[in-house]
């Protein structure tokens, strides 16, 4: 018999049985495979390409931009390296990122006069009840805002209509939390030098308390036990206790602490936080800082439901507001449920664990690579995947993450989210269509056990640079290879410039997705050939370095 799979001769598929003829290579998955094995994407979009000046029109692929594997492995694997190459640039630096703001120019300190004397008069027609001359000044006042953005004048510009002041509570610590220092805070981000010569950096891993005894891969020895509850509001809270964290750090050590850090989930569930931090802090500090930081969430008490089944609040006309179905009394709206007058304790404190993982690291040694690659680990993985959710997951770790979904699915998420109608508060937002106990949020939903938000945190002086100025920096850096050795790639169009359109489906013109693999496999593969020509041409030039030809294909 044929295997069609170890055999190298060619088959004659007229004199193959049906059976044999099902055990051979589908011609998709062929160009998939290829597809994965030159770093091309999977699933491309096609995307028309229109030249303005010839008014040529090109169906192209384009990359899909995933960041998990499971969807598409080269463009999660891409996403991964630059992630990678931001940490690493970021992480040892020795001069400050960030330059000095230019000085305002003369024509923005004009704008901005005129700014504040229309807020004066918009003020003026507002006591008087004038509300032509408001609609001119608001309208006057958006020409103004778009003049001062094409000068380059960034941040957010103050409103003419400040609306509802946020309620405000007070910021004194708890009596239970132990004390800080507080130190004015240093312009500046770079560590110290130790020795004249070393500049050593951290590697920080905070982790959130115990709910339970669990067992080697994570799943509880006794579920009745295991605090399920708080867990799931731990897991939901946790980026504002890291931010909480952030800002204490920085007011202890007395400098702007840059990071970048990564959100991964451990065999429990429980979130966990990976951070790369340039400079140093002594371990007691840092072991101080993390136990003296807590969040409290002021949200309405939430522990005990009111309404599930069939019996749920109703949407009620004529209140326009959320009723209880039997008495058709308007429920308690979220303004009501968090009058500081009647709030008084917090709803749910979040606090880390006592397990902190300190460790220096000095850059360009072997073990900061080694670092940077444990950060960006599990990146192209799904929160449950990083878990060890899959398809070995054991009995008992699978009924311990249906657990802690379950109690996910009853804890709310944010101010709009619908659970509350299940404790009889409307949250805010609410509208007729709103279904309650049912929220569309990431927090909710199984597989990411309650991580709903970013999964990597970088803050704003890291490297002063976003992703796409990663991505740009890649590109000039194949150009400037090309140019340096007189290579004209043979992808490059001297035409244009372009517009972009997206493509509809059972468009006549978009070639099947087969076709699309291929030609994406086919530019590749020039790409990768003009590179390595780029390469041997140029003495100066990293010969093994290829991770460059990445960039320039995005």
């Amino acid at each position: 018999m044929i295997n069609p799979e170890t055999t190298a001769e060619p088959i004659d598929q007229d004199q193959l049985t049906r059976a044999q003829k099902a055990m051979l290579a589908l011609s998709n998955d062929v160009a998939t495979q290829l597809a994965e094995d030159h770093g091309v994407c999977v699933r491309p979009l096609a995307m028309r390409r229109i030249d303005q000046s010839s008014g040529r029109v090109d169906v192209v692929p384009v990359p899909c931009g995933s960041t998990r594997d499971d969807q598409c492995r080269p463009c999660a694997d891409k996403a991964r390296r630059l992630r990678m190459v931001q940490c690493r640039e970021g992480w040892h630096l020795e001069d400050e990122p960030i330059s000095k703001p230019a000085d305002p120019t003369g024509a923005q300190n004009d704008l901005m006069a005129t700014r504040a004397d229309l807020h004066a008069a918009y003020t003026d027609a507002r006591t008087t009840g004038d509300e032509e001359a408001c609609d001119e000044i608001r309208e006057t006042v958006i020409e103004i805002d778009q003049e001062l953005r094409a000068l380059g004048v960034r941040g957010r510009l103050a409103p003419l209509d400040p609306g509802p002041q946020t309620v405000r509570r007070s910021t004194r610590r708890r009596q239970d939390a132990p004390n800080l220092p507080r130190r004015p805070v240093e312009d500046r981000t770079v560590g110290r030098v130790f020795g004249g010569k070393y500049r050593p950096s951290t590697f920080l891993t905070l982790t959130l308390d115990t709910y339970g005894r669990v067992d080697k891969h994570g799943a509880a020895i006794d579920p009745d036990s295991y605090d399920y509850r708080r867990a799931a509001r731990d897991a939901i809270h946790f980026p504002k206790l890291l931010d909480r964290f952030w800002q204490n750090a920085r007011r202890c050590v007395g400098w702007d602490v840059q990071y970048f850090g990564t959100v991964e989930p451990q065999k429990r569930g429980a979130p966990h936080f990976h951070a790369a931090i340039r400079g140093t802090i002594p371990r007691s500090e840092l072991r101080a800082i993390t136990a003296a930081t807590y969040h409290q969430v002021w949200w309405p008490p939430h522990d005990e439901i009111v309404y599930s089944g069939d019996v749920l609040p109703r949407w009620d006309n004529r209140h326009k507001a959320f009723v209880d179905p039997e008495t058709r009394a308007p429920l308690l709206t979220w303004d009501e449920a968090t009058d500081p007058d009647t709030l008084t304790t917090p709803a749910h404190t979040v606090v880390f664990g006592p397990q902190v993982h300190v460790k220096g690291i000095l850059g360009g040694t072997e073990e900061a690579g080694r670092h940077i690659g444990y950060l960006t680990k599990y990146l192209t993985k799904s929160v449950g995947q990083a878990a060890g959710l899959n398809d070995t997951a054991t009995t008992r770790q699978r009924e311990h993450a249906r657990r802690l979904a379950a109690e996910l699915a009853v804890t709310p998420c944010s101010p709009r989210c619908p659970i509350w109608l299940l404790y009889g508060i409307e949250p805010k937002g609410v509208r007729p269509g709103t279904v309650p106990g049912h929220c569309k949020g990431k927090a909710h939903k199984p597989e990411h056990l309650g991580i709903a938000g970013r999964r990597v945190l970088v803050s704003r002086k890291w490297s002063n640079k976003s992703l796409s100025d990663h991505r740009a920096e890649r590109t000039a850096f194949v150009r400037q290879l090309l140019g340096r050795a007189g290579v004209k790639p043979a992808y490059a169009v001297d035409d244009g410039p372009f517009t972009w359109e997206t493509t509809a489906p059972g468009d006549t013109d978009v070639p099947p997705r087969t076709v699309l693999l291929l030609h994406a496999i086919n530019q590749r593969s020039r790409w990768r050939a003009d590179y390595d020509a780029a390469v041997l041409a140029t003495s100066d030039a990293p010969p093994d370095d290829r991770s460059a030809t990445e960039g320039a294909a995005a």
